[in-house]
Order: structure tokens, then sequence, then C-alpha cells
């Protein structure tokens, strides 16, 4: 017992929010950080951190998610995981940290601290990074470990997944927030340019140089570079780019004096730049210097639960258009669409139908047609096209038609259909890549 006391005492040294728990998740005490966070743990020793966290009745690994605590009592270790925990504010995204309290006779205790995960929410903002799709808990994972280092890190990822805005996450969540944070396409950048938007010139270094210019990795100082579409920079331009990260200076366009250079690297880009590497188009040692953490952002398709909040949180972001939502039926459309340009084109497909909403509720004839919206009204009952077309189009029309309208899953259409399920999805994919 006195041990016990000894260490709840501590408990309230630890800054951030911080609990004791038994072998058998019992919560045996909460520090104050915690009770300020999180709010008081009631029923005593007698409530299980699964509970309160996250309202299970079992354990997590038993629920379908990963449990810090089972796998700090098998490995001895200290254990890390993101989770979606229940606080005064609803659903948050925590990052919690598992430590193994020892005696004489093996673990006793484990210290949980949890760290909230503020640049992301698992509710509708207007702002910021929106999610908790188990896919999306893996990116924040990896955000919220690589952050507060000074590690590179490398997006990657297809494009309209977000890689900026988890750029901006990043240097948000690191030591160099304060500073600024410099987002660079290069893909808009020609080759020509490129050096001298990057690192400056000196007066009379070309024609047209009239002044001196700092670039942008001087205005990158004491903050984080995020170089977006890497894999667009020109091979003649990799190798001044290779020189700026493994010597920590350059020399502006026309001068001769090296400045050192204080930044945080982010880069992202949508192409395999391995097979460029193997290829011969992207350097092998640049490669490397780039791509010390990776982190894969996934596709809105393989997301498809946060469809939903990502929908009412790009609506809210909507100007003139206050309390804009979907209607049920739309956001089915929305749900049998494959979004080949991701959360990006969500938000475009979004806006354009807020544009054709005159109400406050948004419904299938204002989305485009590859969605089942305005394009399909041909196909609605009782009507057909006002003048003879191919069978094959009708065929396509129809197809896009049913597969934005019907709630059930691909197998029971293909059975309402008549046809087999391979047969409809071949179809399906003929229709995407004739698109």
């Amino acid at each position: 017992m006195a041990e016990l006391t000894e260490l709840v005492s501590v408990l309230d040294i630890i800054e951030a929010p911080a609990v004791l728990l038994s072998p058998d998740y019992r919560v045996l005490a909460a520090n104050r950080a915690y009770g300020s966070v999180f709010g008081f743990v009631s029923g005593g020793a007698t409530r299980r951190c699964y509970e309160v966290s996250h309202r299970y009745r079992r354990p997590c690994d038993e629920a379908g998610e990963s449990c810090p605590l089972k796998r700090c009592a098998q490995t001895g270790e200290p254990q890390r995981d993101l989770h979606l925990h229940h606080t005064p504010r609803g659903e948050e995204h925590v990052d919690v940290e598992l430590f193994p309290v020892r005696g004489d006779d093996g673990i006793r205790y484990f210290v949980e601290v949890l760290h909230r995960a503020v640049v992301a929410s698992a509710h509708p903002r207007a702002t910021g990074l929106v999610g908790r799709a188990p896919a999306f808990n893996r990116v924040l994972e990896l955000l919220q470990r690589v952050a507060p280092s000074s590690a590179a890190v490398l997006l990657l990822g297809e494009s309209g997944t977000g890689k900026e805005l988890v750029a901006r996450a990043i240097h948000e969540t690191s030591a160099r927030s304060q500073g600024p944070f410099v987002p660079v396409d290069c893909s808009g950048l020609a080759e020509t340019l490129f050096e001298s938007e990057l690192f400056g010139h000196e007066r009379g270094a070309f024609t047209g140089a009239q002044s001196q210019k700092n670039g942008l990795v001087d205005a990158a100082r004491g903050g984080t570079l995020f170089l977006d579409e890497i894999g667009e920079v020109p091979m003649s331009q990799q190798v001044k780019l290779l020189r700026l990260l493994e010597t920590g200076t350059f020399r502006r366009v026309g001068g001769v004096e090296p400045h050192k250079a204080d930044f945080r690297l982010v880069c992202a880009t949508h192409r395999d730049l391995y097979a460029m590497v193997e290829e011969g188009s992207f350097r092998k040692d640049l490669y490397y210097r780039i791509q010390a953490f990776p982190i894969e952002l996934p596709a809105l398709r393989d997301r498809l639960e946060d469809l939903p909040l990502l929908a009412e949180s790009l609506l809210q972001r909507v100007e003139g258009k206050p309390g804009l939502r979907l209607s049920e039926t739309a956001l089915r459309c929305l749900r049998s669409h494959d979004f080949p340009g991701n959360v990006r084109e969500l938000r475009n497909i979004l806006e354009r139908a807020a544009l054709l909403c005159d109400g406050d509720t948004i419904l299938p004839e204002h989305l485009p047609a590859e969605c089942g919206g305005e394009g399909n009204r041909a196909l609605e009952p009782g009507a057909l096209p006002a003048e003879l077309i191919p069978l094959e189009e009708m065929e396509r029309r129809y197809l896009r038609w049913s597969a934005a309208r019907f709630p059930g899953d691909k197998r029971a259409l293909a059975q309402v259909l008549g046809v087999s399920e391979r047969t409809l999805f071949r179809k399906l994919r003929g229709i995407r890549e004739g698109d």
C-alpha cells in the first residue's frame, strides 16, 4: 500500500495527463492534469481503462483495436498507440504511451501518459485535418511521432490526398511551429528559375536582376520548407538541392559567399520515386536524403468511412452558404464514386453543388454525372433520351445511374441486374477507364 501511495504522488510530477493502471486494466489513480483535460474518473478502482476511454465492455484488443497495455505486459517495454478517446468534448485523437512499473516479482503497475492530437479532429470542423478511419489514424500516429524530431519527412500518395495539410500539421506540431511554413510547388518552377527562386540571386546576376533577392530557403529560416511534387525537380537541379541538404549551406545565384540554411525539410510527391531512381530520372543519393521518414497518405476510396465527416467539414468551408448539408440520397451517390481526385475532387464536387443548390440541402441532381447526378436525369423512371443513341452508350448511362442509386453493395446490384458479379465489375471498370 505504501508503494502504491508513493506512485500516486509521483503522478502529479508528470505534466501531461497520466493515470496509474493495474495489470487487470483498473484505473488506480489519475493526476491533476488528467482531471483538467479528461475529467474525473468516477467509480474508483472498479473502472477499467477501456471503459473510461472507449466505453468498451472488454479490452481494446478484443474490440478490434491495438492495446498498448497488453503489448507492454507481453514485452516488458514501453508501448505507444494513437486511439480515439471519449472526452468531455466528445471523441478525440489521443496519443497513448504505456510504461511498465516493475517490482521484485515482475510488472506490478503501468503508467499511461496521454497527449491530445490537437492538429486533427474526429468531428467536422472548418479547418485542418479531419478523420477517424483506421487509415487516417495511422497517418496521424506517424505524424505525432516524427513531428517533434528534425527528421526529413517524405509524404507519398495520390494527388488530392491532402499532403500539404499534413505537412502544415507536422510544422505546427514541431519545435519550429513559431517559424514560417514555406510551401514550394516544384512542378510550377521553370528549370531556368528553380535555382534563383530557391536560393535567391545577387544584383546583376542575370538580365533583369536589378537588386538582391532572398530565396525561399532564406524565407524558411527557423521554420519548415515544404517541397511539393519533388519528383518534378529537373535532374540538373537535383544536384544543387542535394548539396544544400548535405552541407546545410547555399550560394545565391551570381554570388560567391556561402550562407547557412536553417529549416526543417518536408517533401511530397504523387510519383513513385524509387521507380524513377531505377530508371535514372531521380538521383539515388537525393532520394535517400529526403525519405528518412516516409508517410503514405491513403486515397479517399481507402477511407470511405470518413466521407460523411469530410463532406460536412468541407461544406462548412463554402463561403456564403452556412448550414448547407447533404441529403441521404446524395451521400449514397457520393459513396458509389471512386474519387480518383480524392479529397480535392470531393471539395470541388461540393463547391459546384453548393452553387447549384438554391436551398440548404444538396440533392442528387446537384451532383455531376459521374456521381449519379444531373447527367443521369434522362434515366429517371419513365424518361428516355431525346434522340437515338448506341445501345452501348445507353448501357453505360444505365450502369452509372444504377450504381449511384442502388443502396446495397455491388454483389447485390449484380443479382438485381441479372448478371454475374465479375461481369458487373468488368463493365463498371470499363466505364471508369473510358471516362
